[in-house]
């Protein structure tokens, strides 16, 4: 007998003849319902959690994704993804729910054995580690200043109450790691966070409602350039260039990992598919509205992050409190997401090392070890990495992508239990393709950017 599937309401026990065991999602013991401890999350809860999970720091660089493709391929594009997550998930519920697993873990396995496993796990680990360190360095710049060219930029802090010992970097991101993450992050069951993720969400529509003010407001008042249509094309470069988008798009819209956790503790899990279009919808709406009024807003001097654009005069009466609001919001609707990105981080790594061991919910000292372990990598590396942009383009593109498309697809493609119909291979197809072409042109784009930079730096 081998434990081969853990979930949040039950442990799943049955007769195997293969020895890779999978570790999935965080467990909820039974006997924890039977005691009315625990009846199951609410669908509104879930719906928050994914779009909590869904929208995080990809939304600053869709506004620069409008002004390489234009207004109307842009929206588009954010349209088409929505679609393309929305089929890859389905194909990964399908297929667990055919194959009788409830973990994305499970799936690959059912599929390709431990090695599909160990891939997925591997990639939830670079993606989010990645992820998370770019966000705690993201709440860094923007409460307590970065250093950007040998050029100190001031953060809020610095900005309200001058240079003091407690609003410098290190001590900023060690505070906010003990009272915010450490805390958020030792819950045991994600439905835990859905308050928070609903309060994350109303600071994302505050960040796009103060940017829909101040466009409006400038609109009437100064007047606004007209917004490019269509892409612009002077050479074969800037043709290649709009490819660069696609990885932008892709980790808008990973969400894929945490799908089975939110459905394992649904109180209905049938209800996990309009869980997921009612995320995707609203999720989508907040894109299309952010990139539409970023991009009007700043036309061709969109940064690559929107939220530079916010350091800079806004020409408007109370620009500057208007700008300090935009910055807080977003700092704090990351802290906020950063348990949601946690939680099937810690899941992965306990799977990873852990494959056969009991659930990880029953073990108070694994659950802790592995959280201050994660916590503490994850510090470190936003403190002693100024900046991982560069290497974070190149790591998203790769395991983001095939966390949200290539593993789903390939699945699909694999097909172990004969039940694929021939539409559903064809978007499979769609979606390896684009993934890899649109990807692999991205990589090279920015490592041939960043050699031009380098060598113009040093130069040989």
């Amino acid at each position: 007998m081998a434990i081969t599937d853990k979930t949040q309401s039950e442990i799943q026990i049955i007769a195997s003849d293969d020895d890779d065991d999978v570790n999935a999602p965080l467990l909820l013991q039974e006997s924890e319902r039977d005691k009315g401890e625990f009846n199951g999350a609410s669908f509104t809860g879930a719906v928050f959690n994914l779009a909590t999970t869904i929208i995080g720091a990809g939304i600053m660089a869709l506004p620069a994704t409008m002004k390489i493709l234009g207004l109307i391929p842009g929206i588009a594009m954010i349209v088409l993804m929505a679609f393309l997550t929305d089929a890859s998930v389905e194909f990964l519920l399908r297929f667990s729910r055919i194959g009788k697993q409830r973990s994305y873990g499970g799936v690959m396995n059912d599929s390709f054995g431990k090695i599909g496993r160990i891939l997925l796990q591997v990639s939830v680990f670079v993606s989010n580690i990645g992820v998370l360190i770019v966000y705690m360095i993201i709440i860094g710049d923007v409460l307590a200043g970065k250093n950007e060219n040998g050029i100190h930029h001031d953060g809020m802090l610095e900005g309200w109450f001058g240079k003091t010992w407690w609003n410098k970097r290190t001590f900023v991101l060690l505070f906010t790691t003990f009272s915010v993450f450490a805390p958020l992050t030792s819950f045991k069951r994600i439905d835990s966070l859905r308050f928070t993720s609903a309060i994350s969400l109303a600071l994302a529509i505050v960040f796009l409602v103060i940017t829909a003010g101040i466009t409006i407001l400038k609109l009437f008042s100064d007047g606004l350039m007209m917004p490019r249509l269509l892409p612009n094309f002077t050479d074969l470069s800037s043709f290649w260039k709009l490819f660069t988008v696609v990885p932008v798009l892709v980790n808008a819209y990973i969400c894929h990992y945490n799908v089975h956790n939110i459905q394992n503790e649904l109180e209905d899990p049938s209800q996990i598919k309009p869980v997921v279009r009612s995320a995707l919808t609203m999720c989508s709406s907040v894109y299309i509205m952010t990139s539409l009024f970023g991009y009007l807003l700043f036309g061709d001097d969109t940064l690559d992050d929107v939220l530079a654009n916010f350091d800079t005069d806004l020409g408007i009466p109370f620009g500057s409190i208007l700008n300090d609001a935009v910055r807080f919001s977003y700092a704090a609707h990351l802290m906020l997401v950063f348990p949601i990105v946690f939680y099937p981080l810690r899941v992965n790594i306990d799977g990873l090392f852990f494959p056969t061991a009991p659930p990880l919910t029953s073990s108070n000292l694994r659950f802790g070890s592995i959280s201050a372990a994660l916590i503490a990598v994850i510090f470190l590396g936003a403190n002693f990495i100024p900046s991982i942009w560069d290497a974070f383009q190149f790591t998203g593109a790769t395991a983001s992508v095939c966390i949200g498309f290539i593993f789903p697809a390939a699945v699909i493609l694999k097909d172990r239990h004969n039940r694929a119909a021939n539409r559903d291979k064809t978007i499979a197809i769609f979606m390896i393709v684009l993934s890899v072409f649109s990807n692999a042109i991205a990589i090279y784009s920015d490592a041939y950017a960043l050699f031009k930079k380098n060598r113009t730096t040093f130069p040989i």
